[in-house]
């Protein structure tokens, strides 16, 4: 379908407007004056739109020019884009990098490397999915995401994928300072928490089987999305549970949640950054060197010296 508007006549219009003259706008784009005025008066034909008001000493956009040059930028500037992109394609550089998070680890742990990102200037969209337990396996495995932070090894499918480790996630049974088992004396037993609903962070596992922990039998359940709803419950009192130690440490500074000791003590979980071992990019690549760092999530996880997987 042939239309009458151009990415050249677009550039002449916005040449014309940022000049202040056809004589202007024909010195920047290397071309006769004459050649500027004909792209206009042949884009004011093809319309049938007069696009300059001429009455006057100087010619000045019309309301239908200036609406057509609004719209226009917008245009010139995704083709500008649109080129620099596909530049980057041919260099290596993928589109789009989907980053997938285990919700054991806060979204803003990864904000200081996707800043450090940003600052190279490459038009590559990056997109945070949040995940529970084995959701972030299951979102790596049917490529919903490309790269995975936090992902435990319980869980792991099988499948070529290459994982270093982390660090540990040290996990504490705290409740609500209001809750009637602060008040309770010794340690906590199993029937003592089980009279008490479970707050849970479900699984977002599409595909591979799910999982849970620390729920005991015949406990009642209040289910949320991720743990900062988890935390949430059970700072206000509503259910009870282990929690990662680093999430809470603001509530536990400000007493709104009470660390309580109980008979049998969770294991801390090593947590690992994964990909799968087809998939190549230079933006993959980039946040894989970068986020494999322990160092990355020394706030978040109890790190160390820790092999590669």
């Amino acid at each position: 379908m042939h239309t009458a508007i151009t990415i050249d006549a677009l550039k002449v219009l916005d040449a014309i407007d940022r000049k202040g003259s056809f004589a202007g706008a024909a010195g920047e784009l290397f071309r006769v004056p004459s050649a500027i005025s004909y792209t206009v008066q042949k884009l004011e034909e093809d319309l049938d739109v007069e696009i300059f008001d001429r009455s006057g000493h100087r010619a000045t956009l019309t309301p239908a020019g200036r609406y057509l040059l609004n719209e226009g930028r917008a245009l010139l500037e995704a083709t500008e884009t649109l080129a620099h992109t596909t530049r980057q394609v041919a260099q290596g550089w993928e589109t789009r990098l989907r980053i997938g998070f285990n919700s054991l680890l806060p979204a803003e742990a990864l904000f200081p490397t996707i800043r450090e990102f940003y600052e190279l200037g490459l038009p590559v969209e990056v997109q945070l999915v949040e995940e529970v337990f084995a959701g972030t396996w299951d979102a790596l495995q049917s490529r919903r995401i490309d790269l995975a932070i936090g992902a435990d090894q319980v869980s792991r499918p099988a499948g070529a994928f290459t994982t270093r480790s982390l660090g540990r996630v040290p996990f504490v049974f705290a409740v609500s300072a209001h809750h009637p088992l602060v008040s309770q004396q010794g340690t906590l037993s199993e029937r003592d928490i089980a009279r008490y609903p479970a707050a849970v962070a479900a699984d977002s596992s599409r595909n591979l089987p799910p999982g849970s922990a620390g729920i005991f039998r015949r406990q009642q359940t209040l289910t949320v999305s991720n743990i900062d709803q988890k935390i949430a419950l059970q700072e206000a009192g509503l259910g009870v549970g282990w929690l990662p130690r680093h999430r809470i440490r603001r509530q536990l500074e400000e007493g709104s949640l009470v660390i309580c000791e109980v008979e049998l003590p969770r294991d801390p979980i090593p947590v690992h950054i994964a990909r799968r071992n087809d998939e190549q990019g230079k933006a993959l690549e980039w946040f894989w060197e970068r986020l494999s760092q322990p160092g990355v999530y020394r706030d978040w996880l109890d790190t160390g010296e820790t092999p590669e997987g």
